[in-house]
């Protein structure tokens, strides 16, 4: 399932989660030379593994630490980004909207380091390496679970059949996939250890009513040119 847009009505424009989509771009294109496809060099080693994360913790380098942020801007191959970046356009909007562009950056780099740091702890052995942006877009998933859940969603199901999904039910379903249907090769746990900071995000920022009123305060106080006063 491929989601396209949400049917939010508010007409912010999410500068940060356009930035973070234009940088995640940049940096794929610069890792390979200007390529598609094909290996990463420029950035190769930047990308974590757990059991270099996990001998820093306990007194060894502390460079792999680094590897916990440098990670979430890059990516495997070209599906691995357009993958991630098509639900960071999708929902990142309304996340950005509810909290805002400084918080949403915040909170962005926050799930990002949360999520790694998750998969480190369920298995902080592994030798292989984790990048991408899943983990942080878990935690705007997670957000945007409990922030507009009758939301619908028109997502493309194989052949490019459209329709609309409720919030709800398919990032839960998301959610469930990534605890119950481990894939080899995917970190997994980072996605649901986002999503769930995510959610907790939501929880100690007030809940869902508090921030979406602060969110409406927010708007009346700097409103479009076509509710302004004539």
């Amino acid at each position: 399932m491929i989601p396209i847009r949400d049917d939010r009505e508010d007409r912010y424009v999410p500068i940060v989660t356009y930035t973070i989509i234009f940088l995640n771009i940049v940096l794929y294109l610069w890792d390979r030379g200007g390529r598609l496809d094909g290996d990463r060099i420029v950035f190769s080693g930047l990308a974590a593994m757990p059991a270099e994360i996990s001998k820093a913790f306990s007194g060894g380098d502390w460079f792999p630490v680094v590897t916990m942020f440098t990670s979430m801007f890059l990516h495997a191959n070209l599906v691995h980004l357009l993958g991630n970046m098509i639900f960071l356009l999708v929902f990142g909007g309304g996340v950005e909207s509810a909290f805002g562009p400084i918080r949403f950056m915040l909170y962005y780099l926050f799930w990002g380091l949360a999520a790694c740091a998750a998969h480190v702890f369920v298995d902080p052995n592994s030798v292989a390496y984790v990048l991408g942006a899943s983990g942080a877009i878990g935690g705007v998933l997670g957000c945007y679970f409990l922030l507009y859940p009758a939301n619908k969603v028109d997502v493309w199901i194989i052949p490019f059949v459209d329709v609309k999904v409720y919030a709800w039910i398919l990032l839960g379903i998301w959610f469930l996939y990534q605890i119950l249907i481990p894939q080899i090769g995917v970190a997994n746990w980072a996605h649901a250890g986002g999503f769930l900071m995510g959610m907790l995000t939501v929880l100690i920022a007030g809940g869902r009513k508090q921030i979406l009123a602060e969110q409406a305060a927010g708007t009346s106080l700097n409103p479009r040119p076509q509710d302004s006063a004539r």
